[in-house]
């Protein structure tokens, strides 16, 4: 489906170069900020204190939370478990004071403000638990990435696994370096969504790179920048209508979705804005960069179609 069709191919890869070094920029600033500020991390992966507790009626979770918040807990975790009058609170560890007394002094404020709350249990998620996740998370992006990585090497060439790689690479160092510049917090579902994006993100890439495979076999006049820019312009559709609907729908969980999505949320939609933009001007232009011709996507076509008693047999198409 197309909405509209371009018909003179728009020059992406004459200005790869200065979009890379914007990426570069970009890229290295988000480094500098993990390393320099870390990332602000969740109750899942620090430890704190887990409540649930129970309403009589269905919980208003703004005013739970404004209180709690009120409480000197900034990044308190509220939300429905279950039904609409369970709620379960998250609360980060703080120095000096135990679970216990955490879990006494929020519940004692909730009290105080409906008398029929009961407290249906309390337990402390430790720093070894954290550990675990943090541990399985870094592993579940490992795999990923390598999967990725082997997946482009068999169905297209390596050089293309190595620019899809290094542009999905650039969405997550570029995702985690806006978490830890603005101290949002980094959670187990913000985990999820840059798992997400990579998967997403390498969609984009294998749509553009099967482009160019299908034009080199096409357009045996064009050069290896044409074939790109071609395959891109002739893709742009296609993309416009597939991130356009699903940044619609991320922008309204964004706007719509609550304090409980809104971080999972942003995440995605940084991821897919970014995306979009690694796969045209990160991935493609690294791909160019790396020398892909015209032989690395025929090679095997060339050797199925040659005649063995072709004096030319051998010869590059």
């Amino acid at each position: 489906m197309e909405f509209f069709k371009i018909r003179r191919d728009i020059p992406f890869m004459r200005h790869a170069l200065i979009f890379n070094a914007v990426s570069l920029a970009t890229f290295l600033l988000a480094v500098f900020f993990l390393f320099s500020r870390g990332l602000h991390l969740s109750v899942e992966f620090t430890g704190g204190t887990v409540m649930e507790v129970a309403y009589s009626k269905a919980a208003e979770l703004e005013k739970v939370r404004g209180l709690v918040s009120s409480l000197g807990y900034t990044d308190v975790q509220v939300q429905n478990f279950g039904t609409a009058q369970d709620v379960m609170i998250r609360l980060p560890a703080q120095k000096g004071v135990s679970s216990a007394q955490q879990s006494d002094k929020v519940f004692a404020a909730l009290k105080a403000a409906d008398p029929e709350i009961t407290k249906r249990r309390t337990e402390f998620v430790g720093p070894s638990v954290g550990d675990e996740l943090a541990a399985d998370g870094l592993k579940a992006l490992a795999m990923v990435v390598v999967g990725i990585m082997l997946y482009l090497a068999f169905r297209f060439e390596w050089k293309f696994a190595v620019a899809g790689i290094i542009a999905n690479l650039h969405d997550v160092i570029i995702i985690l370096g806006f978490f830890a510049f603005f101290q949002w917090e980094f959670s187990l579902s913000v985990l999820a969504a840059v798992l997400a994006v990579l998967g997403y993100s390498v969609n984009e890439s294998v749509v553009i790179f099967d482009r160019v495979r299908e034009n080199f076999r096409r357009y045996r006049k064009m050069n290896t920048v044409e074939i790109i820019d071609n395959a891109i312009t002739s893709t742009i559709s296609r993309t416009i209508i597939t991130h356009g609907c699903t940044q619609i729908m991320v922008l309204s969980m964004l706007l719509f979705g609550g304090p409980t999505l809104f971080y999972f949320a942003l995440a995605l939609t940084i991821g897919i804005l970014f995306g979009i933009y690694s796969s045209v001007f990160v991935a493609a232009a690294i791909a160019m960069w790396l020398g892909v011709k015209r032989e690395d996507m025929v090679k095997s076509t060339a050797k199925k179609d040659e005649d063995p008693n072709d004096p030319n047999a051998g010869a590059t198409v």
